[in-house]
C-alpha cells in the first residue's frame, strides 16, 4: 500500500502475477454479462468485487461510479444484488452501460428475434449478390452469388466518414453492416432492439472492423470480407444466454445517466452514496473518444464533428484533443503548488527540446486542466456521499507529456485531503509498459473516506493553510491569478481554490 508522503512510505515494486496486463484480465467466471460489450481499456470486475469486501458493503447501501464507461461496477454490484447507480458522457458508453444492467428479458425471445433478422438480412444480402457465412445451425449458409450482378454498396455519407480513422472499416463489411442495421431497425421488436444494437457494436469492434487495440487504437490489416450476420448472431447468442442466468437478480435497483461527472452534484440527491468505485481518465495524450468512434458513428450515436466537440466538452480534459479556449478548470488548483511545478516543469522541458507543435504547447495547460477537472469533481461529490462513504479510484502514473513522470495517485490524494476526504491508502493494482520511455508505470488504487461536511471541515481548513504556505515558494504563471466565474465556485468554504 502507498499513501502520500506525508504519512507512510512507497511500497515495494510488484510481483510479477500483477505485472502487465494479467491483473487487468477478464476472468472466464467473470464474462456473463461483462463480456456484451467492453472496453479495451476496462478495470475488470475482480477489482470492484474486491473494492465491494474492503468496504463492507451490503445490501439495502448504493454504489456510485462517476466514470461508469461500460459498467464494470454496475454489472458486478448488480450480480451481487446491491444498488447502483452510473454516471457516463460518452454516448456509446452511457448506451452499453443501460443495456449490460437491463436483466428482464426473456433469452429464447431475443434468440427468436435474432434469427428471424439473421434470415431476413442474409436474404437481402444474396439478392444484393453478396454472400454471408452461414450464423447458425438452423441456417445453411449463402448460397453461390457468382455470375450474378451485384448491387452497389452502401456507404457513410461525408460527414460520418470524416469522423472515423481512415480504413477503419473496409466497404464491404461496410455493406452488410448496414444492411443489417437496416434490417435490426426494420424488424426488430422495440423491447429487444438494444440488445441487437449492442451485440453489433461488439462485433464491429472486435472482428468486422480493421481495429486493433494496443497502447493506442489503430488500424490493421484491411479485411477485404468478413462474415458479419454470422458475427452478430453468435454475439446476440452469448447475451441470449447470459440473460436467462442474470434474469434472478433484474430487480436490483441500477440507474444509468448521461452526465459530466464534474457536475455530478447536479444528477443525485444529497447523502445518497455509500461507496465509489471508479476509474477516471488519465492525464496523457490518449483520446477516448477514438476508442469508440466506430461503433458510435455507424449506430447514429455521433453524426457529426459538432455533436462529437458538444460532447468531448462534457469529459475531464484528459488530452489535448478536447482542450478548448473556455475551459477553466484550472482555476479549482490554482493554489497547489504541486501541479504548478509539475505543469512548469513540463513547459521547461518542452522550451528544452524545441517541440513547438500546436498540441505540445498544450501539454502544461492540460495538466492543470485535468487535476482541475478532477478536484471539480471530487468537491462537487461531497454532498452526494453519505458521513463515512468509502471511495476507490483506479488511477495510473503517466509520463506522455515529454516524458515527464506525473504521479497521478498521489497528487489526487493531496487533492482529495485538501477537499476535507481522509485518504486511507494507495494500493497497487497493476504495472504496466509506458510507450514513450519503455519503463513500468504504476497503476494503483486511491482509497478515500468521506467523514461528513462537519467533522472535514477542520481537517480542510488546515490542509488549505498548508498549501497557502507552500504556494508562496510555488512558481508562478498567469494563470495562478484566475478569478473562478460564479457558475464553478466550489460549494463550500473548504475547497482547492478558496
Amino acid at each position: 500500500m502507498r499513501q502520500p508522503q506525508t504519512t507512510a512510505t512507497r511500497v515495494a515494486e510488484p510481483s510479477p502475477r500483477i505485472s502487465g496486463q494479467v491483473a487487468n484480465r477478464l476472468r472466464t467466471g467473470d464474462r456473463t454479462g461483462h463480456e456484451w460489450y467492453r472496453f479495451v481499456l476496462s478495470f475488470p470486475p475482480h477489482l470492484v468485487r474486491d473494492c465491494l469486501e474492503k468496504f463492507a458493503i451490503v445490501a439495502g447501501q448504493r454504489v456510485l461510479d462517476p466514470f461508469c464507461g461500460t459498467g464494470t461496477t454496475l454489472v458486478e454490484c448488480k450480480k451481487a444484488g446491491l444498488a447502483s447507480v452510473g454516471l457516463e458522457a460518452n454516448p456509446m458508453a452511457h448506451f452499453a452501460s443501460t443495456v449490460k444492467t437491463t436483466w428482464d428479458k426473456q433469452g429464447g425471445e431475443l434468440l427468436t428475434s435474432a434469427r428471424r433478422i439473421a434470415d431476413a438480412a442474409s436474404r437481402e444480402l444474396e439478392a444484393q449478390g453478396y454472400g454471408d457465412d452461414s450464423y447458425g445451425p438452423l441456417f445453411d449458409g449463402a448460397k453461390s452469388c457468382a455470375g450474378r450482378a451485384k448491387a452497389p454498396l452502401q456507404s457513410l455519407d461525408d460527414q460520418q466518414t470524416s469522423l472515423l480513422l481512415g480504413s477503419s472499416i473496409s466497404p464491404l463489411p461496410l455493406h452488410k453492416t448496414l444492411v443489417l442495421l437496416g434490417e435490426i431497425n426494420r424488424s426488430a421488436p422495440p423491447r429487444l432492439a438494444s440488445y441487437c444494437h449492442l451485440a453489433l457494436a461488439r462485433a464491429l469492434v472486435e472482428s468486422v472492423g480493421n481495429l486493433h487495440f494496443g497502447p493506442e487504437v489503430g488500424v490493421g490489416a484491411p479485411k477485404a470480407d468478413v462474415g458479419v450476420v454470422r458475427e452478430w448472431f453468435n454475439r446476440l447468442a452469448d447475451i441470449a444466454r447470459d440473460l436467462d442466468e442474470l434474469r434472478p437478480r433484474r430487480d436490483i435497483s441500477c440507474r444509468v445517466l448521461r452526465a459530466d461527472a464534474r457536475n455530478v452534484a447536479h444528477e443525485l440527491p444529497p447523502e445518497s452514496i455509500d461507496a465509489v468505485i471508479t476509474s477516471p481518465p488519465y492525464p496523457n495524450e490518449k483520446d477516448y473518444t477514438r476508442t469508440t468512434r466506430l461503433e458510435s458513428v455507424i449506430l447514429g450515436f455521433i453524426k457529426n464533428k459538432a455533436e462529437l466537440r458538444e460532447f468531448k466538452r462534457t469529459l475531464v480534459r484528459s488530452n489535448t484533443r478536447n482542450v478548448y479556449r473556455d475551459d477553466n478548470d484550472h482555476g479549482w488548483v490554482e493554489l497547489h503548488p504541486e501541479i504548478q511545478r509539475l505543469a512548469a516543469r513540463i513547459e521547461q522541458r518542452r522550451i528544452e527540446l524545441n517541440k513547438t507543435s500546436g498540441f505540445e504547447r498544450m501539454y502544461a495547460r492540460v495538466t492543470r486542466l485535468y487535476f482541475g477537472g478532477m478536484a471539480r469533481h471530487l468537491a462537487g461529490l461531497r454532498s452526494v456521499l453519505r458521513p463515512g462513504a468509502r471511495l476507490a479510484y483506479v488511477v495510473g502514473d503517466q509520463a506522455s507529456y515529454l516524458r515527464v513522470l506525473i504521479k497521478t495517485g498521489e497528487i489526487l490524494a493531496r487533492i482529495a485531503e485538501s477537499l476535507g476526504y481522509r485518504v486511507t491508502g494507495i494500493d497497487l493494482f497493476r504495472t504496466r509498459l509506458a510507450t514513450a520511455t519503455r519503463a513500468q508505470l504504476r497503476e494503483e488504487v486511491l482509497l478515500l473516506q468521506w467523514p461528513g461536511a462537519g467533522k472535514s471541515l477542520g481537517q480542510a481548513r488546515e490542509r488549505r493553510s498548508q498549501i497557502l504556505r507552500l504556494t508562496r515558494n510555488a512558481p508562478q504563471t498567469s494563470e495562478c491569478c484566475f478569478s473562478l466565474p460564479a457558475q464553478v465556485q466550489p460549494q463550500t468554504t473548504f475547497s482547492v481554490c478558496r
